[in-house]
């Protein structure tokens, strides 16, 4: 894969520049080059170059649910009744269109995809699982488990 080999060619610099991108994405490239010793024209370069090569994936702002009316994280287990090509790439694209599914894992063990899911209150994850989970015949059971609270929720990486 085209990051796993790109990841080794990652600088010092290239590394500073992330640390700082991840924190705040709005910091301007000015003070970015004064903060790694580098020009801004470097830091240019160097940010379009992540981008290009996917290391630098997207960048969004990261909104507080309970201040937009979304308080109720849920982790979901879903567990399947057998696992073939085809009905997993059909799962991951439902629960990848589904607006409440936050992040999506298929995963090994005793069950077979963790959903983390984001809504304002426990009716609207009732009809999620009535839109999501009842109708397909592929999914055998899933688990639900409320989040009492949210102690930690970052994307940041340990770079």
């Amino acid at each position: 894969m085209k990051q796993d080999i790109l990841s080794n060619e990652l600088d010092s610099f290239d590394r500073a520049i992330l640390r700082i991108l991840q924190e705040d994405c709005t910091v301007p490239q000015r003070q970015i080059g004064e903060a790694v010793n580098l020009s801004t024209a470097a830091v240019q370069r160097r940010i379009k170059r992540m981008e290009q090569d996917g290391i630098i994936s997207t960048q969004v702002a990261h909104i507080a649910p309970k201040a937009v009316g979304l308080p109720l994280t849920i982790v979901v287990e879903v567990e399947l009744r057998e696992e073939t090509g085809g009905r997993i790439d059909e799962i991951k694209q439902r629960f990848h269109e589904a607006p409440e599914v936050q992040q999506c894992y298929y995963v090994t063990g005793e069950c077979d995809f963790i959903l983390i899911v984001i809504v304002g209150d426990m009716s609207e994850y009732e009809a999620l699982t009535q839109r999501l989970f009842f109708p397909n015949r592929s999914i055998r059971k899933f688990r639900t488990l409320v989040a009492m609270d949210r102690t930690k929720a970052t994307m940041q990486l340990n770079i």
